[in-house]
């Protein structure tokens, strides 16, 4: 049975008076996909934060593979992999001469090192770019270098901030194909933070965070299946007096969400010629769906996933 490789329990985290994160636990087994979805603001990057050793928590506590990220940073440093939202690669250097310097940050041998240099960029696709100075490839290239470095000392663990932003379709899904292959082949830990339902899809269990708490934790199917039904989603003129409507003429439990009335409901299809009679030429647009993670965290915390404004620095 796989073995917990990255722990919090309670963690805490302030800025000023605000509270980033409030009592946030989470294991995460060898050789599993965790991901971390929530607004900007939420609190996914100062977790990410703390379990890369950049900044200490306020509260509670957090380790890597049984080192404490306060007490033995340094030894938590060397079993991770971190790849940041924004790359952090030497703009004049080749991305060769990039890979061969983290290389040997991480004490890996010339031989060995040359290696796996080659396979990560045959990996991300980037060998016809190897001598490319940084600073003139694209943000998509840029990004794919990055996870090359990030990966390259074979850690244990690999935390990746919003690992897909910037990258094309093909580069996504090669991504992710990579890191199952980390997790199958290896027994890696990947963590991802994400604001992408693409990217949460593909996770083994998912830690829903808003406002620095947690909302909700567990596989995605496990997620969807707690909301049952069909969601429906009605616009229509003013959405509160729509949604009083709905309810007093066709005895439903509706929700105002984002200028829009929710209703969850078996079989929602049949429902919808009732909702046109009952309310007729007041209703401009009907969908109707099965329950994603979106809706999870609708029901979880009254508001979408976007509505959140805050820096993503939280």
């Amino acid at each position: 049975m796989s073995y917990a490789i990255v722990e919090t329990n309670a963690l805490g985290h302030n800025y000023g008076e605000r509270r980033a994160l409030d009592g946030v636990s989470l294991s995460i087994a060898a050789g599993e996909i965790f991901g971390l979805l929530g607004p900007n603001g939420g609190g996914k990057t100062t977790l990410f934060r703390i379990l890369a050793t950049l900044i200490r928590a306020a509260r509670g506590s957090a380790s890597i593979d049984g080192h404490d990220v306060v007490r033995d940073p340094h030894g938590v440093r060397r079993r991770l992999g971190v790849a940041f939202q924004s790359p952090s690669l030497d703009p004049v250097l080749t991305v060769h001469e990039n890979l061969a310097h983290h290389g040997r940050l991480q004490g890996l041998a010339r031989g060995d090192l040359g290696a796996r240099i080659d396979e990560l960029l045959a990996a991300f696709d980037l060998a016809d770019r190897a001598g490319a100075r940084v600073g003139t490839l694209s943000g998509g290239l840029a990004r794919r270098a990055d996870l090359a470095r990030a990966l390259l000392h074979r850690p244990p663990v690999v935390l990746l901030d919003e690992p897909t932003t910037g990258l094309d379709p093909r580069a996504r899904l090669d991504l992710w194909r990579h890191l199952d292959l980390l997790r199958t082949q290896q027994g890696t830990a990947v963590l991802v933070t994400t604001h992408l339902m693409e990217d949460a899809e593909r996770c083994d269990r998912l830690l829903l965070l808003d406002r620095g708490h947690v909302v909700a934790q567990d596989t995605p199917d496990a997620l969807r299946r707690e909301i049952g039904g069909d969601v429906i989603v009605i616009r229509g003129g003013d959405p509160e007096t729509l949604a009083d409507d709905i309810g007093r003429k066709l005895g439903e439990s509706v929700s105002v969400v984002d200028g829009t009335c929710r209703i969850r409901r078996a079989r929602g299809h049949e429902f919808v010629p009732a909702l046109f009679e009952a309310l007729p030429g007041r209703i401009e647009a009907v969908s109707v769906g099965r329950p994603t993670l979106e809706d999870v965290f609708i029901q979880r915390t009254g508001h979408p996933l976007w509505e959140d404004k805050e820096s993503a620095a939280t």
